[in-house]
């Protein structure tokens, strides 16, 4: 790993730690940008774009409808548009928004580095660009990024297996496999660094044995084992190769590192297809996640996921909304990183919330007492 790259890293947990986020950029956007003129605050209103990858996963709904919300709320016309996780048809999506005359696109991207030419398109028109949760790279057309600390996320999965198993004591060894998301999305990188750079150090001395080999040698060969388009069935697919070809000899995998809830529920499916069994006396292995999706939910009450890391959506929809709001309507916009988050072509102005661990037995007080899902959701 690159000292440059772990710098950003670094920075990048620091930064929500460090910073309010609340905090407002030391740049004001310039008088007539955002359809003001002389300086004076426009009003609110007019189309707002929003296009999310797609309808498959649960999370990208709970976004879409919710931000649609809180847009139509401050009195927004919204397009909503899904992509099938199809970069084409996403495009193509973005380029009716800049021709129905949206004053600002919000973009949870499918492949960072393919919209460049479609945002120049957007500048060109005076449309302001947020990158939702995923940056977009290779362009300066993008204005702001809103997401949470994706690295952190990597980091509570990395220290909840170093933890659980008593790793920093000298335990083990313990059979691992770990996963990486999907080599198109910018986040799955920083899952993977934040996690790698707790565990790394138990695979070097043998701490975790990874039988498959498909242990990256640096936190920069992440794609090796990463899963295209996050699929729960490429995952299913992948664990039953890695448990057919590895432990056919009576040994099982004892923790899995997957990097969010979409992978883990293919492999917690391989794992059952293959016998493994949960609860009291059984071999289930320790399993992470991510997005606190209600089936892996689900799997946690029985014992199939270990933990979840939460980032509670609803707060990054409001996050969104009011930066919508403040580009349209002049105002400064919210951000409380403006170093960390370069995508090789500026640093993006960035508004960092902070994730969580939910165990198991906290579903009760965090998920549903926050009213992220009711108790009959979950059958409590």
């Amino acid at each position: 790993m690159s000292l440059g790259w772990k710098k950003v890293l670094t920075v990048a947990t620091a930064g929500v730690i460090a910073l309010s986020l609340t905090a407002c950029s030391s740049e004001r956007e310039t008088p007539g940008s955002n359809g003001t003129e002389g300086g004076q605050s426009a009003e609110a209103g007019g189309l707002i774009g929003i296009a999310m990858p797609t309808k498959s996963l649960e999370r990208w709904n709970r976004d879409g409808s919710h931000l649609e919300e809180l847009l139509k709320e401050k009195g927004y016309e919204t397009s909503l548009q899904y992509a099938d996780n199809k970069v084409d048809q996403q495009i193509t999506q973005i380029e009716n928004m800049i021709n129905q005359g949206a004053k600002v696109l919000v973009i949870a991207s499918i492949d960072g580095t393919a919209l460049a030419p479609v945002l120049e398109t957007a500048a060109s028109s005076g449309i302001k660009v947020i990158a939702y949760d995923r940056l977009i790279n290779d362009t300066p057309n993008v204005d702001y990024y809103a997401t949470f600390d994706n690295y952190k996320v990597g980091t509570l999965q990395g220290q909840f297996i170093e933890s659980t198993l008593g790793l920093a004591d000298g335990k083990g060894p313990y059979n691992f496999e770990p996963f990486a998301g999907s080599p198109d999305d910018n986040n799955a990188k920083f899952f993977f660094s934040g996690a790698w750079d707790v565990l790394s150090k138990y695979v070097t001395d043998g701490k975790l044995v990874v039988k498959s080999g498909k242990a990256p040698k640096s936190n920069d060969d992440w794609k090796s084992i990463g899963i295209l388009g996050w699929g729960s069935d490429d995952a299913q697919d992948e664990m039953e190769n890695r448990l057919n070809s590895f432990y056919n000899d009576g040994t099982k995998v004892q923790v899995v590192l997957s990097p969010n809830d979409s992978l883990a529920l293919g492999i917690a499916q391989a794992l059952e297809g293959a016998g493994y069994k949960a609860g009291d006396g059984g071999d289930w292995p320790v399993l992470t996640g991510q997005d606190a999706d209600k089936a892996n939910v689900l799997n946690m009450l029985a014992g199939k996921q270990s933990m979840t890391v939460w980032k509670d959506t609803r707060a990054l929809g409001d996050a969104v909304a009011e930066m919508v709001d403040q580009i349209v309507t002049g105002k400064d916009v919210t951000v409380n990183d403006t170093e960390s988050y370069n995508n090789g072509n500026k640093n993006v102005p960035t508004n960092l919330l902070d994730p969580q661990v939910v165990l198991p037995d906290q579903v009760q007080s965090v998920l549903v007492d926050s009213g992220f899902y009711t108790a009959s959701d979950l059958g409590l």
